[in-house]
């Protein structure tokens, strides 16, 4: 890894909740992860293992129980440095895909016919020229994703976190989706950290790939994805691909009690200590 400051640093991370007339509830323990500038990061476990909580933690949504999460240039969580998009698109019925898209700087107190030039100049990229007018209920899955991600974009944040954006998406939808989200991500030089249940999305996507064990998550692996850039459909075929996609489906297959299946895959792998 590079020696600059990473775009998002995250060190001993936990939140635990507490409950009315229950023992408290240990969601994630001791995470520690990191996101390079301008890298792209998956983050994979099993349902329930706190990822969605992370990524909130991270947005300023919560507070982390324990710990420290930094933010670019040392920023605290939840700062101008972070954009974030939920699982699901929540574009407003009554508005429309240009409205949608320009209401961070609304909310804001952004420049909103900056938002608004911004928003034309990325319509084409985002497969949505023509559209601008458009509500949400005429708009096919893929396309309120990709309206939901604009939104994103235009907060104008060199951090960007994706919760499972595209998990409610048809197979041929979501290929497509991936390959769009690519060009896009290297057209805006972003970090990304990015939340999925798909490992072959993962690999596909990332630099990197963190596997996180079952409540209370924490980081069980890491693995970099040596594959080069820009991707290409052929890659998914390659002994490079299986092998770290093994790595990790051994992974997660142990944290479902199952016993590994063999062969290490000889990608960069760093254990990480409960």
């Amino acid at each position: 890894m590079s020696s600059a400051r990473p775009a998002l640093r995250l060190t001993g991370v936990s939140k635990t909740y507490a409950a009315a007339g229950a023992a408290p509830v240990a969601a994630l323990r001791g995470v520690h992860l990191e996101v390079r500038r301008g890298a792209f990061v998956s983050l994979v476990g099993p349902s329930g293992c706190g990822k969605s909580t992370l990524l909130g933690l991270i947005a300023g949504l919560d507070e982390p129980s324990a710990g420290s999460i930094e933010i670019a240039a040392g920023a605290a969580a939840g700062a101008s440095g972070v954009a974030y998009m939920p699982q699901r698109d929540l574009l407003l019925p009554w508005r429309t895909v240009m409205q949608n898209a320009t209401l961070g700087a609304e909310v804001g107190g952004g420049d909103r016919a900056q938002a608004r030039r911004r928003a034309r100049e990325l319509l084409p990229a985002f497969g949505l020229d023509g559209f601008e007018n458009a509500l949400p209920h005429t708009l096919s899955g893929g396309m309120r994703q990709r309206a939901a991600l604009l939104r994103t974009v235009l907060l104008g944040r060199p951090l960007l976190l994706l919760d499972e954006p595209f998990g409610a998406l048809d197979a041929l939808t979501r290929g497509q989706m991936q390959e769009w989200l690519l060009e896009v991500w290297a057209r805006l030089a972003a970090s990304v950290l990015f939340v999925t249940h798909d490992v072959e999305e993962a690999v596909w996507l990332s630099d990197r790939v963190y596997v996180m064990t079952r409540r209370p998550g924490r980081v069980k692996l890491s693995v970099d994805v040596d594959l080069p850039r820009p991707r290409e459909r052929r890659m998914r075929a390659e002994p490079a691909f299986a092998a770290v996609e093994q790595r990790l489906l051994e992974a997660l297959l142990a944290e479902a009690g199952e016993p590994p299946r063999g062969a290490s895959c000889g990608t960069r792998a760093q254990e990480h200590p409960p």
